[in-house]
């Protein structure tokens, strides 16, 4: 007979947690697969539910995409989701980016990733707090009408395409930074290019400026989007911090920050949707690279950001007021970073660990953290 963990009790058995798996690619499910592991209930304590959508390409381009949007349906029901990395063909009548479409369905208006510094990994450019990127999740340069007028391949052939962003995602956007650096105890920095585009980039300012004086507690240093890029590299941008910013600007800032700490492997990314009072209403949380297929197979990829992805949802589980979910959270996030603190770290951070015994690592810690506060009754 199967022994319960000791952070469950039959007596407080309550409704599963649900959380929506959406699976991918490559390396991007081995990865998952791997993350997935921790939300044992043996591991954790917690009684999870977790139903699977196969959004492989394979399975995307069979079902014309409709196994996302049924996914999508699935989880903005539910409220959490776990998404691996998946591909992204290149035709223009392929089955595109499932992203686009879960954004869309769920709402989802910010994507926060959080760069953080890994015990044990220099970081350059001298960074030692966090740097979170608060992104817009739709529209910009994503979602764009483009074509292209003239004689192809002619010198006076022109390209075009037409970007659009919402009031409301702007304000969405502004809110949640805002709210992060209260957290964070730190600064709201950078911005768009307002100056160059007062009309477009313009209405992302005008919710920033709003959103500083609603929020006057909060340290804002408004920057131009060059002058942030170079702000990070240089090391003027100091404290922890919160970079606003358009879809595309944000895709890239993300990609400079994560790796300023050691790997784009060491962090989540989290999708989120809200209510009018910008109360999270989904959180799907995944990793920000993509499907490595060169290390598919491998069993040396880093699983860090899948791992910490699902912090990230047993977060907002918590702070949606399931019992045990903000507990297990930090169970999840103190692991990873002490396992690479002590050394256990993967050939990408100058490491000699499979993904498996990474993964071992963490859910050895996880365990003895949930047994020890068990024991002593701790409420974190």
């Amino acid at each position: 007979m199967t022994q319960m963990h000791p952070a469950i009790s039959s007596a407080a058995m309550a409704d599963p947690l649900r959380i929506v798996v959406l699976e991918g690619d490559q390396t991007g499910q081995e990865l998952l697969e791997q993350a997935l592991r921790v939300l044992d209930p043996e591991v954790l304590g917690l009684d999870v539910e977790l139903p699977r959508f196969d959004l492989s390409l394979d399975n995307r381009r069979a079902t014309a995409n409709e196994v996302v949007h049924e996914a999508a349906r699935a989880m903005a029901d539910a409220g959490y989701g776990l998404k691996a990395a998946t591909i992204t063909p290149e035709g223009r009548d392929d089955v595109g980016s499932p992203n686009r479409i879960l954004r869309e369905e769920v709402d989802g208006k910010v994507i926060i990733r959080t760069g953080r510094r890994i015990p044990g990994v220099a970081p350059i450019a001298g960074v030692h707090d966090p740097i979170a990127v608060v992104r817009m999740a739709v529209d910009d340069a994503y979602g764009a009408k483009q074509w292209r007028e003239g004689d192809e391949g002619a010198p006076d052939e022109i390209a075009y395409r037409t970007e659009k962003i919402s009031r409301g995602t702007c304000r969405a956007v502004a809110e949640y930074a805002f709210r992060t650096a209260r957290e964070m105890g730190g600064t709201v920095y950078g911005g768009p290019k307002w100056t160059v585009s007062p009309v477009y980039e313009g209405m992302l300012k005008e919710e920033l400026d709003a959103a500083a004086e609603r929020h006057a507690e909060v340290s804002y240093q408004p920057v131009l989007i060059d002058a942030t890029y170079a702000g990070l590299i240089s090391g003027a941008a100091a404290g922890p911090l919160v970079i606003p910013a358009l879809n595309r600007d944000g895709d890239c800032l993300s990609d400079l920050v994560m790796p300023m700490f050691g790997s784009i492997a060491g962090a989540e990314s989290v999708l989120l949707a809200f209510d009018e009072d910008f109360e999270t209403q989904v959180a799907m949380a995944e990793a920000p690279h993509g499907t490595a297929p060169a290390l598919e197979g491998k069993d040396i990829a880093n699983p860090m950001a899948m791992i910490l992805a699902v912090g990230a949802v047993l977060h907002y589980a918590g702070v949606g007021g399931v019992a045990g979910a903000g507990r297990a959270s930090r169970a999840v996030y103190e692991s990873v970073l002490e396992a690479t603190g002590s050394g256990v770290r993967t050939p990408d951070l100058g490491g000699h660990a499979s993904t498996t015994e990474l993964t071992d690592e963490v859910l050895s810690r996880v365990r003895t953290k949930i047994d020890v506060w068990s024991s002593l009754g701790t409420k974190v």
